[in-house]
């Protein structure tokens, strides 16, 4: 992991008179799984969001692959995907039909379609409803649908903002070994997740978010290790304490 695809420097932004982030800075090479672990209001969505180039920081500079957000965001879009926590899908669509509509947005040819929806199909996992209606799914498959929706174009950087939201623990480990593998193919991810075990299972190294500034960056293992602590949730409260 030598290459730094993803560089954020100084980035702040406020909210009216809140301070949502203070100038945090932070990197993320390619073929890296980057976390960034904190309480809710810590700052974590607003800076997926502004990766993702959903929101505007007040301050501060994102590059990706060498184009700036803020000059080259349609240039950022091409090779990023983004996973929100409460993302929902197109409910009178097939799940067929949603995933061929979105992959019509990256396709550059109809045979690029044809692969997007074989890999969808790969991570899925239940291509015998997919020509049934996204509604009459449960959570569990929505999210899968979603998760397949932001891996099967295979893109530099997928932002995933609490992948495994409402699923059971199987369907949970079959999605983190599914990130895994799209990180071998060259995939790159940027995560949120409050699950700890998860963030431990998937991170190469974790950034500790709190009230709008990282605290600390690190592999999980060292940082353990730094704070004499069994897990991350130790680390992150004596980091706050």
């Amino acid at each position: 992991m030598g290459d730094v695809i993803l560089k954020v420097s100084g980035l702040k932004k406020n909210y009216g008179k809140v301070e949502a982030l203070k100038g945090i800075d932070f990197e993320v090479k390619k073929g890296e799984i980057f976390a960034l672990i904190g309480p809710n209001g810590a700052g974590k969505t607003t800076t997926l969001r502004i990766v993702a180039t959903l929101l505007t920081p007040t301050d501060g500079k994102v590059e990706f692959m060498g184009y700036d957000l803020k000059k080259n965001p349609d240039k950022i879009r091409e090779g990023i995907t983004y996973l929100p926590e409460e993302a929902g899908a197109y409910k009178n669509l097939t799940g067929l039909d949603y995933l061929k509509f979105m992959a019509s947005f990256y396709a550059e040819s109809p045979r690029d379609v044809d692969i997007y929806i074989e890999r969808a199909m790969s991570i899925i996992g239940f291509k015998d409803r997919l020509k049934d209606k996204v509604g009459t799914y449960s959570k569990g498959m929505i999210r899968k649908l979603l998760l397949a929706r932001a891996l099967m174009t295979k893109p530099k950087l997928a932002i995933l903002d609490e992948p495994t939201s409402g699923l059971d623990v199987i369907n949970s480990l079959e999605v983190r070994e599914v990130i895994k593998e799209f990180v071998k193919e060259g995939v790159s991810v940027l995560l949120s997740s409050h699950n700890m075990l998860e963030i431990d299972f998937l991170s190469d190294r974790v950034a500790i978010i709190d009230k709008g500034r990282i605290l600390e960056i690190g592999e999980p293992k060292a940082l353990k290790q730094k704070y004499s602590a069994e897990n991350l949730e130790e680390v992150f409260r004596r980091l706050v304490q």
